[in-house]
């Protein structure tokens, strides 16, 4: 669009750099906490360790998420479309407050969630994916990210929302989330119904059901050993795993 100045203009033209320009595009940080590396023993007696993923880790990770897109059961394919975007917009910088954890065993991927802050107060969840079936990675890494909104960044509500069935019936209704009104609330997700746990609900119940769940705790800290071994995603699982 293009309109005459109203007063004369001695140039006519103006050039920006694009250093002057990114301060605009990308969300300015909130000084979040770090989260700090968790270790927790799964049901086959191996330990997984739960830590925030590097920025430098992302291209690995968005070449395997790139190939969940593919999987077209389970709503595995728009997941991994939607977690795809989500790592890239942490990588590019165009994702406001997010945070990416993961868990792996020895080095091997074996769970993923992410989520980012619309604010001090709410926490919006975004996905949880395990990426090995049977020892309720999924379930362990849900845990891990909201005690860490509620209990280390000190959040007041938790917004959720649920693409697969599984999902939905483990955590909505397992959980007996409440939602708020549709559609005057919309999560962001394509605009889904936003299921909430407050600070005070996570305490008196919510915990104490996800603890009994995963029949596990989370032990901090983290020996050095074990944080050496998973210092870098050496390897993924196959695709049958999922």
């Amino acid at each position: 669009m293009k309109l005459e100045p109203p007063v004369e203009v001695s140039r006519d033209t103006l050039t920006f750099d694009v250093s002057e320009i990114e301060p605009i595009l990308q969300a300015p940080p909130t000084d979040i906490k770090p989260f700090p590396p968790a270790m927790i023993e799964l049901r086959d007696g191996s330990t997984m360790v739960v830590r925030e993923a590097n920025l430098e880790e992302a291209p690995q990770m968005l070449g395997y998420v790139e190939q969940i897109m593919k999987i077209e059961h389970d709503f595995y394919d728009i997941v991994g479309a939607r977690i795809y975007a989500e790592i890239l917009g942490w990588y590019r910088k165009r994702l406001k407050d997010p945070y990416t954890l993961i868990g792996l065993v020895d080095g091997t991927f074996v769970g993923f969630a992410n989520g980012r802050l619309k604010s001090d107060k709410i926490n919006i969840s975004l996905h949880t994916m395990s990426l090995r079936r049977g020892l309720r990675i999924g379930a362990i890494m849900y845990y891990v990210k909201a005690s860490y909104g509620f209990e280390i960044l000190g959040n007041e509500e938790w917004w959720a929302t649920y693409e697969s069935y599984n999902g939905w019936k483990r955590w909505g209704i397992g959980m007996a989330q409440p939602s708020y009104p549709w559609p005057e609330y919309q999560h962001e997700l394509g605009g889904a119904r936003v299921y909430y746990i407050t600070k005070k609900y996570w305490e008196s119940t919510v915990k104490d059901y996800i603890k009994e769940y995963t029949g596990a705790e989370l032990v901090r800290p983290v020996p050095e050993d074990l944080l050496e071994k998973n210092a870098e995603i050496k390897e993924v699982p196959s695709f049958d795993k999922i």
